[in-house]
């Protein structure tokens, strides 16, 4: 490697004046089809609420994390101590709430956790209540996803949990004095997390995973991929969808944006729209 050379400031701004903001993002829960929802139901929260009021009370989240635990192998090479990595563990996230008015998001939480230990009876002030805790799939989440976006809506970073749940509720503070937000804090443990879009529309769009995305793109034989002109394409859908129109009279401007060789037009609805395809396949 050469030793390094001094660089103009007009070369580092761009690189330090492009970075993520921490304020723009997204979290949406999604729960389990079945006895949980019913529960969120009967006690006044419904599906609405769980899918977007609950997400965007949701004020402090983090992207989550994961650690490798590894073992020790002594003996394979003289003098020598390897590492190899034998599981993926997967930490604990915190995510704070704003309470609103009519408490909906503390009672998310709270009968989140109720339904986990297994309310046995409807009177919970039985002297003879019991918890009895329900099965996994019934209460744990595989589809709350976190969105970290930018400002232009254009960028952003997916994380999808599996196996989601609460886990620990913090006492929540409230005193005499000058008035504040009512916050409530809640640990949630999962199973593991999906980095990346992983919805049926990125899977056929070859996105999903992180992937670059060569299906509107042109794969040379290097394997290097150029993106098409994904825009281009959103915008005629877009126009098309507005005024009533037809794309057949945008085909020939689809065909010259985008980066792949497009020579079959295909019927969609009404509407032709152009296949890219990979040269020399």
């Amino acid at each position: 490697m050469p030793a390094p050379r001094p660089k103009r400031i007009s070369d580092i701004l761009p690189k330090l004046q492009n970075v993520a903001q921490t304020s723009n993002f997204l979290v949406k829960f999604v729960l389990p089809n079945g006895g949980l929802k019913s529960h969120m139901r009967r006690k006044g929260l419904n599906d609405r609420f769980v899918i977007e009021d609950a997400g965007l009370l949701c004020y402090n989240a983090v992207l989550p994390g994961s650690a490798l635990a590894a073992v020790n192998t002594v003996g394979d090479y003289q003098g020598m101590v390897e590492r190899f990595a034998h599981t993926r563990n997967f930490t604990q996230v915190n995510f704070e709430f704003y309470v609103d008015n009519e408490y909906k998001s503390l009672k998310f939480l709270e009968h989140w956790m109720e339904f986990i230990t297994g309310n046995n009876t409807r009177d919970v002030s039985a002297d003879t209540y019991y918890f009895q805790l329900n099965y996994p799939d019934d209460y744990k989440s595989n589809d709350t996803r976190v969105i970290k976006f930018e400002r232009n809506y254009s960028q952003f970073l997916e994380y999808r949990f599996v196996g989601l749940f609460p886990l620990n509720l913090n006492s929540t503070r409230v005193q005499y004095g000058n008035s504040q937000i009512l916050k409530a804090t809640a640990s949630f443990s999962y199973d593991r997390y999906i980095c990346g879009e992983s919805s049926s529309l990125a899977r056929d769009l070859g996105r999903a995973f992180n992937d670059i995305g060569a299906a509107f793109g042109n794969a040379s034989k290097d394997g290097a991929v150029t993106y098409g002109d994904n825009d281009r394409l959103n915008e005629i859908m877009r126009m098309s969808s507005t005024t009533g129109g037809v794309l057949n009279s945008d085909v020939a401007n689809l065909k010259t944006s985008m980066t792949g060789n497009v020579d079959q037009v295909s019927t969609l609805g009404g509407k032709g729209l152009g296949s890219g395809i990979y040269p020399n396949s």
